[in-house]
């Protein structure tokens, strides 16, 4: 297949992630067990509603209060809510670098406020502050957030697909989500579902990269 267009998730796939680790983290700041609320397939309307927008920063942290009945800080909240994100891979970066010269590339994902000031810092950490904002490595970057809609509903590619004039036919849709590649397959798209982490492996096996 030969694609002209790429639409990326962020998490998972450009970032590694770990959900495991906010749950182990409210744990060990409780120090009592906490009973899963968040995970990579599965969550309360509490999280979709901040993913979309649709709450403020301080409304998600009172919301999660409610979740663990427990009087935590808003720094242990977000401390715990930020412990899923990990490392951002330089050969990934590279990889979009090159990507760029070959292919409209575009970033998809369902994040939040909390998280995106904690990925920028991940940003600056690993390619230093003269870097600049992620988004520039993409055509366009879209954040769940900023959008009012969020994957896997088929409207948040629909969106993708209109305001940047893409042809369905053409365009691939990486994630390590089912239920999003899924999303997208319904809106018309090519998507793959990587399991594995290994984007890089993946776009060679496939003659893109």
């Amino acid at each position: 297949m030969e694609y002209k267009a790429i639409i990326f998730d962020l998490g998972g796939v450009i970032l590694n992630l770990r959900y495991e680790n906010t749950l182990e983290k409210f744990a060990e700041i409780l120090n009592k067990p906490v009973e899963p609320f968040y995970t990579k397939k599965q969550q309360t309307s509490l999280f979709d509603d901040y993913e979309k927008g649709n709450i403020t920063s301080q409304e998600f942290r009172l919301g999660i209060r409610e979740l663990l009945d427990e009087p935590i800080t808003d720094e242990q909240i977000d401390l715990a809510w930020n412990a899923m994100l990990l490392d951002l891979p330089v050969e990934r970066v590279e990889m979009l670098k090159a990507l760029k010269d070959k292919y409209r590339i575009f970033l998809l994902s369902n994040t939040n406020e909390i998280h995106i000031e904690a990925f920028n810092k991940i940003v600056n950490d690993t390619m230093g502050e003269g870097f600049g904002d992620f988004k520039q490595l993409f055509e366009q970057a879209y954040y769940s957030f900023e959008m009012a809609d969020r994957k896997p509903h088929p409207s948040i590619f629909e969106t993708v697909v209109a305001k940047n004039n893409l042809d369905k036919a053409t365009t691939l849709f990486i994630d390590d989500s089912i239920q999003h590649v899924e999303g997208a397959k319904q809106a018309g798209l090519h998507a793959h579902h990587l399991e594995d982490l290994n984007i890089i492996g993946f776009l060679k096996s496939e003659g893109i990269y």
